[in-house]
Order: C-alpha cells, then sequence, then structure tokens
C-alpha cells in the first residue's frame, strides 16, 4: 500500500507532511544513504589524492563520475542498496558493495577494495549524519527560523512599536507596556539564540574501529593518518573532526545543538502562549475564510487554532530533543548500537519544530489589533499610574509616598481619573508638580 496521509503511521508523514517536506532530503532513509554514499565516495577520492601508493595512477578524470553517484542519486538507486541489505543486514556494508557494482560498471574493479578502507561503519555514520544536520540547519531550519520568523517579530514590533498596552505581571494590572515592545522582546531572545546556534561545530569521527587508526597504521605506518582524517573532514566534508574517541563520535557537540533548539523551541512556546492570551483577552482579531469552521457545535467561534498546533508540536519536538542530549553522549566502553536506532530519529524532533514555527507563521498572518479593546483595558486600570505618581513624590522628598498611594488604591473601589486627579490636588506639593503628574495617563506612562 503506497504511503499516504491516511495510512501514515506520524502525522510528520500524513496530515502534517507538507509542512515537514523540506526536511524529507535530509532525513529519510534514502537521504541517510545517500549522505553515506558522500561520505565513502569523498573518502575514496581523498585515498586517490593524497595519494596512496596503489591509487596513484587513478585517473582524475573519473572523480567527478564518483561524485554524480550520489549527486544523481535515486529512488532505484536506494532501493537496491536496501536490497543488498537484505542479505547482508548491515546497512553501511550494503552502501559499500553497491559502491563496488558502480566500480564494476566503470571498469574500476581494480581499485574497488579502496572504497571503505580501513573504515568501520561509524566512521561513515558518524559523518553522515552530523552532515545531514548541519546542511538542514543551513538549509531549511535556520532560514525558516531568521528569514521568516524572527522577521516577521522584528516587522510586527516595528508596527506596533507605538500601541500602548496595559501588562500584566501575575496576571494582574501593572505599568503599562507597548504592544510593539513586548513582540521585540521574543524577536531579542530568539536572535540571541540563534546567533549562539550558529557558533557551535558540527563535529565528525573518523578513526577506525576504536579510533585509533589501528588498520590504517598498520597498512601504511609511514602516514600521518590523524593529520590526513581532520583535512578530509574539514575541506571535504565541512566537518570538525573530534581527534580522541572512542569508535564512536561522543556527541556532545550535537547534543549541544539540540539543547540550543530546545531553548529556541521554550521561547517559542513562552511567545505561543502569550499571543493565545492576548487573543483570549481580545486584543487581536483573527482573520477569517468564510468557508471555515471554528467549532463543530458553536457557530461563533474562532478558536486560536495555530498557537494551539505550534505549542503542542513545540512540546512534542522538546521531549524528543531533551531524550536525544541525554542519551547520544552515554554508550558503554568502547561502543554500544543505540545510538544507531536513536540517531535515525534526529529528524522527528526538527519536523515537529519546522511543523511549529510554520504554524506560529501563519498565526501572526491572521492577527489584527483590536485597538477599542486594548485602550478600554487601559482606561479601566487608571491605577497603574500610582506608581508614576509615587516615583515622582520620591524625587521630591514627599513623607511616605509610596504609603499614600498605597492608601488610595487599595480601598477596594476603583480607582478612575477623576479619583487620580482629586488624589493629586490634595497633595502638598507645588504647583508645577501637580501639573506634571497630572499628565500622566495609562496610555502615556509607557516607559523608553
Amino acid at each position: 500500500m503506497p504511503l499516504t496521509e491516511l495510512n501514515a503511521i506520524s502525522p510528520i508523514d500524513g496530515r502534517y507532511r507538507s509542512k515537514a517536506e523540506p526536511l524529507a532530503p535530509f532525513f529519510s532513509e534514502q537521504a541517510l544513504i545517500r549522505y553515506r554514499l558522500r561520505v565513502e565516495v569523498e573518502y575514496f577520492i581523498a585515498l586517490c589524492e593524497m595519494p596512496l601508493r596503489q591509487l596513484q595512477y587513478f585517473p582524475k578524470d573519473k572523480f567527478e563520475v564518483l561524485r554524480n553517484m550520489y549527486r544523481s542519486f535515486s529512488t532505484a538507486d536506494a532501493e537496491r542498496i536496501k536490497e543488498i541489505e537484505a542479505i547482508t543486514n548491515h546497512d553501511v556494508k550494503a552502501v559499500e558493495y553497491f559502491l563496488k557494482e558502480k566500480f564494476a560498471a566503470e571498469d574500476l574493479s581494480s581499485c574497488s577494495e579502496f572504497i571503505h578502507f580501513g573504515l568501520t561503519s561509524q566512521d561513515v555514520n558518524n559523518t553522515a549524519i552530523p552532515m545531514m544536520l548541519k546542511e538542514a540547519l543551513e538549509n531549511v531550519l535556520i532560514p525558516v527560523l531568521q528569514n521568516e520568523l524572527l522577521a516577521k517579530l522584528k516587522e510586527l514590533a516595528e508596527e506596533w512599536k507605538n500601541i500602548p498596552m496595559l501588562a500584566r505581571t501575575h496576571g494582574q494590572p501593572a505599568s503599562p507596556t507597548r504592544l510593539g515592545k513586548e513582540i521585540a522582546v521574543f524577536a531579542e531572545r530568539l536572535s540571541e539564540q540563534l546567533s549562539l546556534l550558529q557558533t557551535l561545530p558540527h563535529c565528525c569521527k573518523m578513526g577506525g574501529a576504536t579510533g585509533n587508526f589501528n588498520a590504517h597504521t598498520v597498512a601504511y605506518p609511514e602516514t600521518d593518518w590523524p593529520a590526513f582524517a581532520e583535512k578530509f573532514a574539514r575541506e571535504k566534508l565541512g566537518l570538525r573532526r573530534q581527534p580522541t574517541t572512542t569508535q564512536i563520535e561522543h556527541y556532545d557537540n550535537m547534543a549541544a545543538i539540540f539543547d540550543n533548539l530546545k531553548r529556541l523551541n521554550v521561547i517559542l512556546m513562552d511567545f505561543s502562549q502569550d499571543m493565545w492570551l492576548y487573543v483570549s483577552q481580545d486584543y487581536f482579531k483573527q482573520q477569517i475564510k468564510e468557508t471555515e469552521v471554528g467549532s463543530s457545535a458553536m457557530p461563533h467561534k474562532v478558536n486560536p487554532i495555530d498557537f494551539e498546533n505550534a505549542e503542542g508540536n513545540l512540546g512534542l519536538a522538546n521531549s524528543l530533543l531533551e531524550f536525544l542530549a541525554r542519551k547520544l553522549p552515554v554508550s558503554r566502553l568502547q561502543r554500544d548500537l543505540t545510538d544507531s536506532t536513536v540517531t535515525r530519529n534526529i529528524g522527528v524532533p526538527l519536523s515537529h519544530g519546522l511543523i511549529a514555527w510554520k504554524s506560529l507563521l501563519k498565526g501572526l498572518g491572521k492577527l489584527t489589533v483590536h485597538h477599542e479593546k486594548i485602550n478600554a483595558d487601559l482606561e479601566a486600570n487608571w491605577a497603574v499610574v500610582a506608581e508614576a505618581i509615587q516615583t515622582i513624590l520620591r524625587r521630591e522628598g514627599y513623607d511616605k509616598p509610596y504609603e499614600a498611594l498605597k492608601s488610595l488604591t487599595r480601598t477596594g473601589d476603583k480607582i478612575t481619573k477623576e479619583r487620580i486627579h482629586e488624589f493629586i490636588d490634595t497633595l502638598k506639593v507645588d504647583e508645577t508638580i501637580k501639573q506634571e503628574l497630572l499628565q500622566i495617563t495609562p496610555f502615556n506612562y509607557t516607559g523608553s
């Protein structure tokens, strides 16, 4: 049965496939096989370029032929490798045998034993997987965060920068703020974590069966294999090689990347909840399509579903990112196989994150500011200027100004503009100070 939205087990490949689709070239099974093939091909070319004595006459015009094996990698190629794997019961060995078939077709079989020369499967996996992650971040995830979501937040922060709004601390009315500034808070947080994310190195392992170049050294003891591997990782794959490892890369820096992505998602979860609350307070109206239904039972409902969808997917993403960051750096002695099945799931939390980010963008695109409601809340909460009044009275050396305002505002009676002005009139201060105090309103007491 072909995979469709209706029979997919995961909503990533079902309901949300269109949103997660950009990550398929990086985290699908076919993608993993292609990245492994890329490592094997580039490694063979690097051995030729050293050159190893037996490869010094390998025709250089065949290098691009070899590279096209992964550049033009097809579903049929992936299926052939899966057929080989069904026999070998080893996924990386299947890639090696596939490549040898390709060498035979190009009349290069005499050199084919240098495919995978001296390597263990983790030299391939622990270079392929960091490349997948690196290129997915560079080509899909960071552009969505930076060029779409962060750009949208900055745009809204600028558009709404002069809109005064009642703030709420502990859920209670507090000193007024500006709507644009509250959006700018999240833009700044997001920007800082994105900058940090881009400083984290993408690391790989290449050192043979237990990280010591045993096989390489016994065959070619005169070669500086660590220097070769470091150059290969840096120049051919764009990765940083960890010099001291067991059979596997220790994943510490990959865990740091997952932790950083988790923090980005936490910021966006905080943002999702705040936007949901602003919608619930009627500070925003949501643009709707005539044909859409908000509730199956209540015709009037327009629910903030995009922010709710984002929050749910961010939570799913972070639970898995937390697991990846905690589990991957732990491996028994020189290696166990638990990382193998776990790393196959790296695309899952990243997909849930991408789904969430796109939902946030969709939700933000529906919002229009409900100025009347925002202004009504400010007008109904004149008590918030008490902080301003008592601060100016402190400046003027007035006796116990905080206590005076506390007595005024905690009576349980509604504090209106009139009551505030009556209180100011009773103050024993210079008339110019009274005029200064009378100019303060919930609409202009918004700071700098």
